[in-house]
């Protein structure tokens, strides 16, 4: 099959969990025999130079980069908050040199597949009814508006109100796509319901994100335990709502009792006002590490308290992948299907948060156990390729 993706941002180097999920996809399509372009806007804040993508990727896919802005502007977004009712988030990927970019490549291809790897790059797709026959996909990477809405509870005065706006204009503007695509793929059960709710009622195959054991593997040679560890984009709202709650709320009776333990965050684009609120005792900030996976593999128990976000944390999918102990909210671990007390521990407050640290912290078979059965999960549910094969094979069922 001939298949074009279509994204907001350049998939390389694949550090967040959007890029993640558009890289994997791109290998497992390209493993299995299919040829693939991906177009990408090339943002100012996600910058990468042609020659920057090594060998390896090119030859997985033919990478097609078009530069896009979509700068953050204060008075575009007080602009747009008076005079439009579309959301900012949205118009910012709106671009006149991105629409000539694809016109172009799909007139010159004849694609059986277009996949748009998110909500903000759906506007494109009477683009291509215009111009090509292919079978058009929208890939949800998550429940864009209820990032939103999640985020508005959280937060106080001016921020809320406005919050509540944005999370109302992107869920307009969200359903008012429903079914302007020939397939969905949600790539969570929990994020395909929601959407059906909405008023999707075109076909649909969940197809979570993959992960491709090559790339990653357990390895306890380095282990440091005790230790706790957080990995994240620090420049995303909910990793720094969710790491300032865990050490207000959790961080100091840890360490109270634990008075030599570590806890180690890493993560890229940290505010400088974070950074300041991390440096506190026994918190060692790492900034964004060069190895993600050996970072991982040298820590014990990774924390995740998330309180807002959609979709699904491909952090925690690596993180099991690694067999590591996991404590996470049931947010943090929302659409993955995953076992309390098996595979992972889950809690909602500070109390049981603290508790089930603590549990890991002092029963090193729990800790040892818990981790074996998260990875023997991931091997289960997420091989990279099986995935691809299945959505592949849904593709066929709609194509010529």
């Amino acid at each position: 099959m001939n298949i074009l993706q279509v994204t907001n941002k350049v998939p390389f180097p694949a550090r967040d969990g959007g890029a993640i999920a558009c890289m994997n996809l791109t290998k497992g399509f390209s493993q299995l025999g299919n040829r693939v372009t991906v177009l990408a806007m090339n943002t100012l804040k996600h910058h990468v130079h042609p020659h920057e993508i090594p060998d390896e990727i090119n030859q997985l896919a033919t990478f097609k980069l078009v530069d896009v802005p979509a700068q953050i502007n204060a008075f575009a977004a007080l602009a747009n908050l008076l005079f439009s009712r579309k959301p900012y988030n949205a118009v910012r990927f709106i671009d006149r040199n991105f629409s000539t970019a694809l016109v172009d490549l799909i007139s010159e291809n004849q694609f059986d597949i277009i996949q748009f790897e998110g909500l903000y790059v759906c506007p494109y797709i009477p683009l291509i009814r215009k111009y090509s026959n292919a079978t058009v996909v929208y890939r949800a990477h998550n429940v864009e508006f209820e990032i939103w809405e999640r985020a508005a509870k959280l937060s106080r005065g001016l921020k809320k109100i406005y919050l509540q706006n944005l999370s109302k204009r992107i869920k307009r503007f969200e359903t008012g796509l429903l079914n302007s695509y020939d397939l969905l793929v949600p790539i969570t059960d929990r994020d395909g319901n929601i959407l059906d709710s909405l008023g999707n009622i075109k076909d649909k195959q969940v197809s979570p994100t993959g992960i491709d054991s090559s790339v990653g593997a357990p390895d306890t040679s380095s282990l440091e335990f005790p230790s706790l560890f957080h990995i994240g984009s620090l420049e995303w709202a909910p990793n720094q709502e969710g790491l300032l709650w865990f050490i207000k709320n959790c961080w100091t009776k840890i360490h109270n009792k634990y008075p030599d333990l570590r806890f180690y965050i890493a993560g890229r684009n940290a505010p400088r006002w974070l950074i300041d609120k991390l440096n506190i005792e026994g918190v060692l900030f790492e900034g964004e590490v060069n190895d993600a996976y050996q970072f991982m593999n040298s820590k014990a128990i990774m924390i995740v308290p998330l309180f807002s976000g959609s979709g699904m944390r491909i952090k925690i999918i690596e993180g099991m992948a690694l067999g590591k102990s996991i404590v996470s909210t049931s947010i943090g671990a929302e659409g993955i299907n995953v076992s309390d007390g098996t595979n992972i521990l889950l809690a909602n407050e500070a109390a049981g948060f603290i508790k089930a640290v603590f549990n890991l912290l002092e029963d090193r078979d729990s800790f040892e156990r818990i981790g074996r059965n998260a990875g023997l999960f991931i091997q289960q549910n997420f091989d990279n390729l099986v995935l691809s094969k299945k959505l592949i094979g849904f593709y066929k069922q709609y194509t010529k």
